[in-house]
């Protein structure tokens, strides 16, 4: 099983600005504790995410990555120049939704228009960079845009003609229930298999292990989520929906007899600490 941490996901919705530091010390016990896989910064526009513009001293101030994955986002192919440009930085992830009113409001670009678009940052991270998609809204959207389960399907279709090999698809309105997620990933593994398949799921605390099942069942191996199911979905209207519990979810891979490339010990303890960084800074 392959586990993201996202502090990144955890911390940009937060009104103060965490001091780069504390940001440094966190990523750092993370990294101690044995997470292989980060989701820890973006390189977008400071005006629309101040709490990340700070990503280039925050990934120099990391230790090199030495086989584990440091992912940013990126919504263009100038935040694309800036991950270039960073120190430490592994892979670059890029949010493209199904829905075009949330491709339009999150990345200010229709679909049709992002499809060059991806096609020019597949050429600059070539060689370079993991080019990660992180398809947005894959299991349903409040905007009563078109959706089913094989419309992902055709996404993924196209990404992986073009050459994207890694896709996590996104429950970003957060209330998606396990069936439709079960649903869309089976028809998506149906078609193309899963490996290089991911899930990012929202949900209220009660419905993860459900959730997680929904995707386990599917025959998909690549989850995410943060500690303390800090983050979440501002599209939901229900404070309670978050990431998927770090400290919930890998005890319970473990239980299963997961094999996980991060099984770090102290969760609850980490979960104290992202619980503190909520408390300070939300």
């Amino acid at each position: 099983m392959r586990w993201v941490e996202c502090p990144r996901d955890s911390w940009q919705g937060f009104s103060k600005f965490i001091p780069t530091q504390e940001k440094v010390a966190f990523l750092k016990s993370l990294l101690n504790a044995g997470f292989t896989h980060l989701d820890l910064t973006s390189f977008v526009s400071p005006k629309w995410v101040p709490q990340h513009a700070d990503a280039e001293e925050v990934l120099a101030l990391l230790p090199p990555p030495e086989g584990r994955q440091y992912l940013a986002i990126i919504a263009n192919e100038r935040g694309l120049e800036r991950a270039l440009n960073a120190r430490n930085l592994t892979a670059v992830g890029y949010p493209f939704s199904v829905s075009e009113t949330f491709q339009q409001k999150n990345i200010n670009r229709s679909i049709n228009d992002s499809w060059p678009q991806v096609g020019e940052m597949i050429r600059m991270c070539a060689g370079k960079l993991r080019f990660v998609v992180h398809l947005s809204m894959a299991f349903g959207n409040p905007y009563q845009d078109r959706w089913n389960p094989e419309l992902p399907v055709e996404f993924v279709g196209r990404l992986r003609e073009m050459g994207v090999r890694e896709i996590a698809l996104a429950d970003t309105y957060g209330v998606a229930t396990a069936e439709t997620i079960g649903k869309t990933l089976e028809a998506v593994v149906k078609a193309f298999g899963p490996e290089n398949i991911g899930a990012h799921l929202h949900s209220r605390p009660e419905s993860a292990i459900e959730k997680v099942e929904a995707v386990l069942s599917a025959g998909v191996s690549w989850l995410e989520g943060a500690l303390g199911g800090v983050g979440g979905c501002p599209f939901a209207g229900d404070d309670l929906v978050g990431n998927l519990a770090s400290e919930l979810v890998l005890p319970y891979l473990t239980g299963r007899k997961f094999i996980l490339d991060s099984q770090p010990p102290g969760l609850k303890a980490l979960a104290m600490k992202a619980a503190d960084l909520r408390a300070r800074y939300a």
